[in-house]
């Protein structure tokens, strides 16, 4: 058995610290990190390596994007791929050494206005994830674990308001019929909704609610899926809304499954 984690921590020198007290505290074997923004060898990885996250995969850039594996279990570097040819640090894959894959994704945020016309930022994030549906029906995935920082929250209790988000960048329809074509053509399984089928569930508070816990107006943007070979192994899911209230703290929680593989 082995437990992963996921995790947007925006920026992970800015917050080495909470890494290193989430990798203390909850020590998942895996942790996969988002919006690193940093490049791979500014990442402080001699910290982790001493709380004994040895093994690391990553793909890093300055002050953007930026994504990390790091693993206490031994991990080959599976490679990675620019979705949408944006030339950004959003993807590397890890393969453990029972032969399971798994993809850190981090999809753009999308900006703002929810119409690729007049933004930009929002037809990138729909060809992201189109190409993400059209890898995966290309070459069904298999024996393979997805996470990460997806920037859809796809159900209606996966934000605070359904009727209220219908036009707001996360939760519109197209984002979300892009998001469950890209999960059907993997034949993914949502891990997260698979433990925890009902009920609101978020992993995302904005930084503008300064009494985030009190308003709750959260989403949950952070997944982890399995291919549907292994979908049933997979069990224990949780998401660590405490870590949002911690000092100086990412906007995302961490997100946990266990896999008994």
């Amino acid at each position: 058995m082995f437990t992963i984690a996921t995790w947007n921590i925006n920026s992970v020198r800015l917050r080495e610290g909470l890494v290193a007290r989430f990798l203390r505290e909850e020590a998942p074997d895996v942790l996969c990190l988002q919006e690193c923004k940093s490049p791979v060898d500014k990442i402080p990885l001699d910290q982790f390596r001493a709380l004994g996250y040895a093994h690391i995969v990553a793909r890093g850039q300055k002050g953007y994007n930026g994504v990390a594996i790091l693993s206490r279990l031994p991990i080959t570097d599976a490679g990675d791929r620019d979705y949408a040819s944006l030339g950004h640090a959003r993807h590397v894959a890890a393969r453990l050494e029972n032969g399971v894959t798994i993809h850190n994704m981090y999809v753009p945020a999308g900006g703002d206005i929810p119409d690729r016309e007049q933004n930009v930022k929002f037809g990138q994030k729909l060809d992201f994830v189109a190409e993400m549906r059209d890898v995966f029906h290309a070459d069904r995935p298999e024996k393979s674990i997805l996470v990460g920082d997806l920037n859809i929250a796809p159900r209606e209790d996966d934000v605070w308001s359904h009727k209220q988000m219908l036009k707001i960048v996360s939760h519109t329809p197209v984002e979300v019929d892009h998001l469950l074509s890209a999960q059907d053509a993997g034949k993914w399984v949502d891990v997260t909704r698979q433990d925890i089928p009902s009920g609101l569930l978020y992993s995302w508070w904005s930084y503008r609610a300064k009494d985030w816990h009190a308003a709750d107006k959260g989403r949950r943007l952070d997944h982890i899926w399995a291919t549907s070979d292994i979908a049933n192994a997979g069990h224990a899911s949780r998401v660590l809304r405490p870590c949002r209230g911690w000092d100086g703290p990412s906007d995302h929680v961490p997100v946990l499954a266990s896999f008994d593989l």
